[in-house]
């Protein structure tokens, strides 16, 4: 099991993304260079994790397009209700 992201971490993520979400990519270091050209953030630590989280979303946002949603068969629950 992982960290828990505080609210702070995941809205600067999320915001980052949401405005500059083309140039952001699974890759660590090169997210790390952009989160320092679009925040103010001071702290390398605070850095990292908002990098690091950005990835995150961005494998996540990836794989589930790749991938199509499995659905649950649907069943006919009319011989319940009669």
């Amino acid at each position: 099991m992982g960290r828990i992201k505080t609210m702070l971490v995941k809205s600067i993520a999320k915001k980052l993304i949401k405005e500059h979400g083309q140039e952001f990519t699974p890759d660590f270091d090169k997210n790390k260079e952009l989160v320092q050209k679009y925040t103010t953030v001071s702290s390398p630590k605070l850095r990292n994790i908002i990098a690091g989280y950005t990835a995150r979303l961005v494998k996540q946002k990836t794989i589930s397009e790749k991938q199509p949603r499995k659905r649950l068969h649907e069943e006919d629950f009319s011989k319940f209700y009669q």
